[in-house]
C-alpha cells in the first residue's frame, strides 16, 4: 500500500466527521434534559443544529450522502469522495441510518484501499 499526505489526511477527515458526529449525539441529542431546553421560548443556537440533524436522521439523509459518495468514489475512483463516504457512512450509523450508510461506507473503503494499492488509476 502506498500512502501518500492526502490519504493522512483522509484519515483525520474521517475521524473528525465520525467522532465529531459521535460526540455531537452525545451532547446534544441523547441527554433528555436538551428537548426542554429547546422546547424553551428563547432556546439557545445549539439548537438549531440539533434540529437539523435530528431531520436529517429521519429524512435517512446521512445514510443516502454516504451512498451516493460511496458509489461516486467506487465508480470514479475519486479518493475524495471515497474518503467522506467512509466518514459520512460512521455519522450515518451514528445516526441511525444504518443501512445505506454501511453501504455507503463500504463502497468508499474499497475504492480508498483500491486507490492506495494501484487497483484504479489517479485521477
Amino acid at each position: 500500500m502506498r500512502f501518500k499526505a492526502e490519504d493522512w489526511m483522509g484519515l483525520w477527515a474521517v475521524a473528525m466527521l465520525g467522532g465529531g458526529m459521535f460526540i455531537f449525539r452525545q451532547l446534544t441529542i441523547v441527554p433528555r434534559a436538551m428537548v426542554g431546553i429547546c422546547a424553551a421560548a428563547s432556546p439557545p443556537a445549539i439548537c438549531a443544529p440539533r434540529h437539523d440533524v435530528l431531520w436529517l436522521q429521519y429524512e435517512q439523509g446521512f445514510g443516502w450522502a454516504a451512498l451516493v459518495l460511496g458509489v461516486v468514489g467506487f465508480c470514479a475512483g475519486w479518493r475524495w469522495a471515497a474518503v467522506f463516504a467512509l466518514g459520512m457512512g460512521i455519522a450515518a450509523v451514528v445516526n441511525f441510518n444504518a443501512t445505506t450508510g454501511i453501504i455507503g461506507a463500504a463502497l468508499g473503503l474499497v475504492a480508498w484501499i483500491g486507490l492506495c494499492t494501484g487497483r484504479y488509476a489517479e485521477k
